[in-house]
């Protein structure tokens, strides 16, 4: 589905990443095993427009994270197309494109360089890419970068061990600022903080957004952090979208039954009494997935269809798109 796809930044197409798990040759042989290949992401389409945020969830191993590391080009796709201001980005024509987009990790300890200062971590991006002429320039530059998201400029002669979880995260989002992206591809940039200081990188996110005029893939497991900063949403289940709305609506009306059980599992602060419906079962094998609809062993509407039939994802009239036996049939009702 590539809905808007004329005001679209970012657009993908149909993408699918497999990945081949088979044990040594040499075993295959003895024990006369075929090759393995894990299918983590299958036919997945959205597009995402410039200004807003796409915020990505589902449970752990859904596909989410191979999604953003194939968009940034660390996992080419198997298949589909993934397109960035109209250009194709397996295209060699299209390398300068990557400038334009940056990746912040879920660990921020693990994506800095622990031997490095942070004014080299923040100022590696501009050197590689050759953005400016002098050391003097670069200085400066890296200095704003720190200033921007709320650090000294003086930090910048210190090493990633002596911040912060919160305080390596503004490094990580510093470095990713350098090459002044248009698009950022955010995986989990808020689950390895504490809750107060995940408030503090939200609000500054948005703030950059606003000031910057950034756009956002923002990955997530936690439904309350994307509901607070994401424009739109997609809900991915084994490797697929199952359903994809305006934020607003999505959170108040979901159509899924597995959107409408990762909303049940938010708690409910307000203790308004409305049914919830827990989250049951475990994540089938992806090695070895369900025929038919992949959510179906979990599913409390799942019929003989849903066990023999793989639903497509089909845009609603009340808006968004579902893949959805159930509600394409009117057996589930909102």
């Amino acid at each position: 589905m590539t809905d808007r796809a004329d005001q679209s930044l970012l657009r993908v197409e149909n993408a699918g990443r497999d990945f081949d798990v088979s044990r040594p040759w040499l075993n295959r042989v003895l024990e006369r095993e075929p090759r393995r290949t894990l299918r983590a992401v299958d036919d997945v389409s959205f597009s995402i427009r410039k200004g807003e945020t796409l915020g990505l969830v589902g449970e752990s191993g859904c596909g989410k994270s191979t999604v953003a590391r194939m968009i940034v080009g660390l996992h080419p796709p198997s298949r589909g197309r993934i397109i960035f201001d109209g250009a194709d980005l397996a295209d060699s024509a299209s390398a300068p494109l990557r400038r334009r987009m940056q990746m912040i990790f879920q660990d921020p300890y693990a994506s800095l360089n622990p031997r490095w200062r942070v004014r080299a971590i923040v100022a590696e991006p501009i050197t590689a890419h050759g953005l400016v002429a002098s050391r003097a320039t670069l200085a400066a530059r890296v200095a704003e970068l720190l200033t921007q998201v709320g650090l000294s400029p003086e930090d910048g002669d210190k090493y990633p061990h002596e911040f912060s979880g919160g305080q390596r995260q503004r490094i990580s989002i510093a470095r990713a600022l350098s090459s002044n992206p248009e698009f950022l591809v955010c995986d989990e940039p808020t689950s390895a903080l504490d809750v107060s200081v995940q408030a503090q990188i939200l609000n500054l996110m948005k703030d950059l957004q606003d000031r910057l005029g950034l756009t956002y893939l923002f990955i997530s497991h936690n439904l309350a952090v994307v509901a607070h900063i994401a424009t739109r949403v997609g809900v991915m289940y084994l490797g697929r979208l199952v359903e994809i709305n305006d934020a607003k609506q999505l959170f108040e009306r979901p159509r899924h039954p597995y959107t409408r059980m990762l909303i049940d599992a938010i708690p409910d602060l307000q203790m308004t009494g409305k049914a919830r419906i827990p989250v049951a079962g475990e994540v089938p094998n992806p090695l070895d997935p369900p025929t038919g609809c992949a959510f179906n062993p979990r599913c409390p509407h799942a019929d003989e269809r849903c066990r023999t039939e793989r639903p497509v994802l089909q845009i609603l009239a009340s808006g968004g798109a579902v893949a959805c036996h159930a509600v394409a049939e009117g057996r589930l009702e909102p």
